[in-house]
């Protein structure tokens, strides 16, 4: 089966779909992929790439079309719109004259913000006569008010319309939380829509090579958060957490990654004079389970929102396979899973009392209750997020598509 992948994002980026494309094509399907010129996260476009280029790239065995974009920039909303924007416009224009001439099965596009990246592959799915299927990363327009970046209705109402169009122009929508499914249905029209989560990331699938992590964390009770530095992250929540926990000398927070409130945050340490929190940047994909491996527990947050709560953050899957116990400072998906796991401790969102009282009963509890934890979610893990069983299920879902045997994947699901 000769798949294609669209995403606005690929490598050298370090997006999950980069293993997800990796992993499909281990099960043996042949995939190409159309992206952009790489230029997340810190808005330049990387070295060795030009914005206003137009190339073919071959990499670990992928072939990799890339078009032109505008890099999005620092801190600019507009830049961010003209990146989105040139996107659609590159693949469709762009896009199809890269791909003359190839034949594909079926297109695959991976749509975290924004879902409008998926507007070139109904394009070229027309065009080729081909089946398309979306994996649906962020409900639209829901998660554009609920980051707060639009609030005006009418834009909203637009965008939702331009949504709409597009679930309905596919042959099926996975969506990455059961949540979703719900809200996608109501917009989709006939479409199916199917529950298919994102998988674990394969650093924590592969044996442990021996390498010396480039982070040794301080003795103590460490708790980790890695990641996006975010506005949906409730960093502050955390800041007023350790504020909370300042006299507990053992207790200290690691907050590993970089994001748009990299440098809010540290004027909040410095300004607060927090000392039992840690910021020592972002590291590389292939670090984090060193890294992970040295917690005593593993932290993810998020703002309270309806919207966002729908959401399950790629983390919790990491954090599952560190085989480490979870405090979910969250509501909704996330924290079900984590607490169906039986891999942790769930507290409200934006609670920074609940949350330093979670992180007290972790540091308290015995060993053997912490070693539990963390088996359970290695089990949980296996069962539900292993990259290569995914990658199976996904290959078998693409492929019923193309056959249209939609009923099968149905019960595939559930």
């Amino acid at each position: 089966m000769n798949v294609l992948v669209i995403t606005q994002y690929f490598w050298p980026e370090t997006f999950r779909i980069t293993e997800v494309v990796q992993s499909l094509r281990d099960t043996g399907c042949e995939v190409s992929v159309l992206t952009g010129q790489p230029n997340y996260p810190d808005g330049l476009v990387h070295s060795g790439y030009s914005a206003a280029s137009l190339c073919t790239q071959i990499h670990d065995g992928l072939t990799i079309y890339r078009v032109p974009l505008v890099p999005r920039g620092r801190s600019s909303a507009l830049r961010l719109v003209l990146n989105y924007l040139s996107f659609i416009v590159s693949g469709v224009v762009f896009g199809s004259w890269l791909l003359r001439g190839q034949r594909f099965d079926v297109i695959l596009v991976y749509a975290p913000s924004p879902i409008l990246q998926a507007i070139p592959a109904v394009w070229l799915a027309w065009l080729k006569n081909i089946k398309l299927v979306t994996w649906v990363q962020d409900l639209w327009p829901e998660s554009l008010s609920a980051t707060g970046f639009v609030h005006n209705q009418k834009i909203l109402i637009a965008v939702a319309a331009v949504v709409r169009w597009i679930y309905r122009k596919n042959d099926l929508l996975l969506v990455q939380s059961q949540a979703f499914v719900e809200p996608v249905l109501k917009m989709a029209d006939n479409t199916p829509v199917v529950y298919h989560p994102n998988p674990g990331e394969l650093a924590f699938s592969t044996p442990d090579t021996g390498q010396v992590s480039p982070l040794q964390l301080k003795p103590g009770f460490n708790i980790v958060f890695a990641g996006n530095l975010g506005t949906v992250q409730a960093l502050d929540t955390i800041l007023a957490a350790a504020q909370l926990l300042r006299d507990e000398q053992d207790v200290r927070f690691v907050l590993v990654g970089s994001g748009s409130r990299s440098e809010w945050l540290h004027r909040e340490v410095d300004r607060l004079g927090l000392d039992n929190v840690n910021l020592p940047g972002r590291f590389s994909p292939s670090d984090m389970p060193g890294i992970l491996a040295q917690a005593s527990a593993v932290l993810v947050s998020l703002v309270k929102d309806p919207i966002i709560s729908q959401t399950v953050p790629s983390k919790v899957q990491a954090y599952l396979a560190a085989g480490k116990p979870i405090i979910a400072s969250l509501d909704g998906e996330g924290a079900r899973v984590v607490m169906a796991a039986g891999a942790g401790v769930a507290c409200p969102a934006e609670d920074a009392q609940a949350l330093a009282d979670a992180v007290i009963r972790l540091r308290d509890a015995l060993p053997e209750e912490l070693q539990q934890m963390a088996q359970r979610g290695l089990m949980y893990y296996a069962q539900h997020f292993e990259p290569a069983l995914l990658a199976k299920r996904l290959a078998q879902i693409l492929s019923n598509v193309v056959r249209g045997d939609l009923p099968a994947i149905t019960d595939i699901n559930k």
